[in-house]
């Protein structure tokens, strides 16, 4: 196997017992890092601190992550437009704030002989929120409803990356001034 020093030098090809017996003398531990890889490598380190380090590496790699949550709106046929107006408010919310949206759309009783107005219904939302998402799944017949759903688009992304810089870069700037106090 290929040993890697607590420096990060490489000692070499040996086999596990002589790799074993170094890291004893220098009182570390032998840990194998790549089992897959021809030799398989090992590295000489303290196994605490490598832990620690690991925890802290998944740690940094979880606040950096974005998570993408999935929003539902609901619509009727008959809907008015002032109350059709705010539910498309929220929806470009949802949107701007970087969540994808299902919208339902549902039919009741006698209603399900009208769904070509429940397609009209659905491209009066896509058109009003058109500047903010695309279409992910476009609109189709699900039982009773109608269903499709929404995403941001790459302008409202980069925005929102941008956004998000921002309060990184006001954060740091506040743990070092609480430090230096």
């Amino acid at each position: 196997m290929r040993l890697i020093d607590e420096n990060g030098a490489q000692v070499g090809i040996m086999s596990s017992r002589e790799a074993l017996n170094i890291a004893r003398e220098r009182g570390l531990d032998l840990i194998l890092i790549a089992p897959n890889a021809n030799p398989p490598v090992c590295k000489i380190v303290d196994i605490g601190k490598y832990l620690y380090e690991q925890t802290k590496k998944e740690k940094e790699a979880k606040k950096k992550q974005v998570k993408i949550e999935v929003k539902n709106m609901r619509y009727r046929l008959k809907i008015d437009l002032n109350d059709l107006a705010i539910k498309n408010k929220k929806v470009r919310e949802f949107l701007e704030d970087g969540n994808r949206v299902n919208i339902e759309i549902w039919f009741r009783g006698r209603e399900m002989a009208f769904t070509d107005q429940g397609f009209e219904l659905a491209n009066k939302i896509i058109n009003a929120l058109s500047d903010v998402a695309i279409v992910s799944s476009s609109p189709k017949m699900n039982g009773r409803n109608l269903v499709f759903s929404l995403e941001p688009n790459k302008e409202v992304l980069k925005k929102l990356r941008e956004r998000r810089e921002k309060n990184e870069k006001q954060n740091q700037i506040k743990q070092r001034s609480s430090e230096e106090v």
